[in-house]
């Protein structure tokens, strides 16, 4: 279905894949997790769509499954293949075929390890984490092809992650206060802390600069080191200081819109281009009449 350098993705039928679907699964899942042998195979595997990575020689290297109750699952890539894409082609191979069924919703439970990387994706969490197999998981959603609603701040969270990891180079930040509970969660700073390091900017207006001074933001600290790649400035226009709402938009479609800046709620979507492009406009005119946030470059922390 899909080629990229070092490994192929593909759709495969259950029975003739069998083979190569216990080469994976039963290694990872069984022999490196722990799971119950009984507990990998269900009814459900005859009924599903499957996809399998297979290297160059051919062999399988990952695997991944839609249900027919429009979840995906069984996603497992090899130890030694981990880190180089496989995973992530994997999920967008999952995502085009539900796109192609029509799905205008789709669900999974992931590990908590890997909540950062479907929030890459796109997809958000609902509700409390729990077991299953022993091994905590946490309830994950995404409509495809649609705006995601934000109701919580574990979703803001990982909203932000998303926006983040998707963009190229420029990253735009209309925040009050440098929005303490989530740009200065660890993940969040790890997350724009790598992202500076690869050669990307961050601009962010901030509409209360004073208050995360006083707080010691991590982000101030972090703009200190990496201070080629982040810039502050102050929104003092009485015109502009009105506007109640927040954002973070990348250069590659990517947004986390929430109309009342002081909360968490409101929407996201990683592959909108227009409406990314209305946020950058509106954010440029105000970048060009705030003030550099000197004081930002002086603190000594």
């Amino acid at each position: 279905m899909g080629t990229t350098p070092g490994f192929t993705i593909s759709a495969v039928e259950y029975e003739s894949g069998l083979p190569e679907l216990r080469q994976v699964r039963e290694t990872v899942f069984v022999q490196e997790q722990k799971v119950p042998q009984e507990m990998e195979w269900d009814e459900l595997d005859p009924l599903c769509h499957h996809f399998i990575a297979r290297d160059a020689g051919g062999q399988p290297i990952g695997t991944g499954r839609l249900t027919p109750k429009r979840t995906i699952g069984r996603m497992a890539v090899l130890a030694d293949w981990r880190g180089r894409g496989v995973g992530d082609a994997l999920l967008e191979a999952l995502l085009a075929k539900a796109r192609e069924l029509g799905w205008l919703e789709v669900s999974l439970h992931a590990q908590a390890s890997a909540i950062g990387f479907y929030a890459r994706h796109g997809f958000l969490p609902e509700g409390e984490r729990f077991d299953e197999a022993g091994i905590e998981h946490q309830a994950m959603r995404l409509l495809p092809d649609a705006l995601n609603p934000v109701e919580t701040r574990d979703a803001a969270i990982a909203a932000t992650l998303g926006v983040i990891a998707l963009a190229r180079r420029e990253l735009d930040i209309y925040s009050r206060e440098l929005d303490p509970g989530l740009l200065d969660v660890p993940e969040v700073v790890a997350a724009l802390r790598r992202f500076a390091i690869d050669r990307g900017e961050v601009r962010l207006l901030v509409q209360d600069p004073a208050t995360p001074q006083r707080a010691l933001s991590p982000l101030i600290a972090l703009g200190q080191r990496l201070s080629s790649a982040f810039a502050f400035r102050a929104v003092e226009e009485p015109v502009d200081r009105a506007y109640p709402s927040a954002y973070i938009v990348n250069d590659r479609g990517g947004h986390y819109f929430r109309k009342l800046g002081h909360r968490f709620d409101g929407e996201t979507r990683l592959d909108a281009p227009a409406r990314a492009r209305q946020l950058r406009s509106a954010f440029e005119p105000v970048w060009e009449r705030a003030r550099p946030i000197t004081e930002y470059r002086a603190l000594q922390i």
